[in-house]
Formats: C-alpha cells, structure tokens, sequence
C-alpha cells in the first residue's frame, strides 16, 4: 500500500496549499507568482480554485501555442500577464540524423540528472532533435550536465528558436455508438466490452478532461479527452451524425 504522503489526495492537498501560497505573496508583494509546471489534471484543479477570483489574475503558459504542461501565472488586478513573463525557455538538444529519440529517453535523462519533474515543461521529438520547455533556473546545470540521451551525444541550444516537433501523433478509431455516454464511448477507445468499460469507470481509473469520472452515464461532447490509467489518452474527434439505426458515429483519436 503507498504511503498517505503519496496519495493522489495528499498531492492534490499539496497543490491547493501551494495555489493559496502564491496568491497570497502575489497580493503582498504586489508582483506576479509562477507554479509549474503543471500536468493537465493540476490544471483543472487550479481553475476550479481560482475561476471565481476577481482580486487577482492568472493564466497558463508552456512555450507554445498547444503546450499541455504549463507553468501557472498569478498576477495583481491591475498588471496583466504576457508570455514574456513567464520563466520558461525552449531548449533543444541535437544529436545525429536518422536517431528519433523518445520522450522517455529525454525525461529519464532529465530526471537521472537530478532535475524534478516540476521544472520541465512540454518534450517534443523529431529526427536528430529533442526541444524541451524547462524553467529558467536550470538552464545552466542542463547545460554542463546533459551530454548524452538514449546512449546518443547531444549538444544543445538555447533558446531554441526553430520549428517546433509535432506534439502529438495519433491512431484512429472509428465505429458507432448507441448513445454519448460514457461508457458507451470509452467502449470504442478500449476495443472492449462496454461491460469492462463501465468496471473501469466505476474503479475511478478513467478521467475526462482529466478529472477523475466514476458515473457511466456522464455525456461525452467532442473534443473531450478521456485518460484510462495505465492504457492511455484518447481524445472524441467526431460525435455524431446519426445513422439510420439511431446510432451516432464516433471517431476516436488515441494519443501515440
């Protein structure tokens, strides 16, 4: 059994207690306060904490236009948050042509070297480049300590200023549902029964919008993403339109 300390309760206790934190040295300081950066799930707790603020601002920023890990800005009323505020680089290791390393290689190199995980951002892989989005501060450690990923010499460059690496790729499924609920839906991602779909839901391993869903009837729209724990991530591309039988057609995109 994990430890209390490590429970999902106790690190989103943690997370709410780091929020407060930092709206309160944001206020006293009169001057902005970064967390991050955050996963997706985090995200959503962050803004169900802070929707309803009207004494502050707050944004959320990972280097580029479709960043999914981001740093959490907080800001006084009267001083708006651009993207030049926040401390994150775009720093890109190199290495030889016809080598695409993944992003685990990338992450298990940072994390060997000491780095927590709350320093990197975003990891986007191509052909003989890694770009990583890393918080300011440790920009000079990566620079002296990273020389080699996945067994492959790298050097870097920062800032990074080239294209970008496609974030995501996907595989597509296609099939028919017999309504937008949940279980039905998350039957197409698992190509399973929508029996083993709803134990799934009802065992609180799946989330959508990446906040934890134990009721199967919960109605999916497009556009949602559904994350089953220890399968993966999928994302509702197309719901709809019906079939002649009174079905509706579903395309679901998993995350590769």
């Amino acid at each position: 059994m994990g430890s209390i300390s490590n429970s999902p309760f106790a690190e989103e206790a943690l997370l709410r207690a780091r929020i407060e934190d930092a709206v309160r040295l944001c206020k006293r300081r009169s001057s902005p306060v970064s967390i991050g950066f955050l996963d997706a799930h985090q995200q959503a707790v962050a803004k169900g904490m802070l929707h309803s603020s009207d004494d502050v601002l707050w944004a959320f920023y990972g280097g580029h236009a479709e960043g999914e890990r981001t740093l959490l800005g907080i800001s006084p009323d009267f001083m708006p948050l651009e993207e030049a505020w926040f401390p994150l680089t775009p720093m890109a290791f190199h290495y030889r042509s016809g080598r695409t390393l993944t992003h685990r290689d990338v992450l298990g190199s940072l994390l060997s070297a000491g780095v927590r995980r709350e320093m990197i951002g975003d990891i986007l892989c191509a052909d003989g480049l890694a770009v990583v989005f890393v918080k300011d501060e440790i920009i000079a450690f990566l620079q002296e300590q990273i020389v080699k990923i996945g067994g492959e010499g790298v050097h870097s460059e920062v800032p990074y200023t080239g294209e970008l690496p496609a974030m995501h790729t996907f595989v597509e499924h296609r099939d028919t549902v017999a309504s937008p609920r949940l279980d039905a839906v998350l039957r197409v991602c698992l190509s399973a029964s929508r029996e083993e779909a709803a134990r799934r839901i009802e065992t609180g391993t799946v989330s959508v919008n990446h906040m934890p869903c134990t009721t199967v009837s919960t109605q999916v729209h497009e556009g949602d993403v559904l994350s089953v724990r220890g399968v993966g991530r999928f994302r509702v591309a197309q719901l709809g339109p019906p079939t002649r039988k009174g079905r509706l057609f579903v395309t679901i995109e998993q995350y590769v």
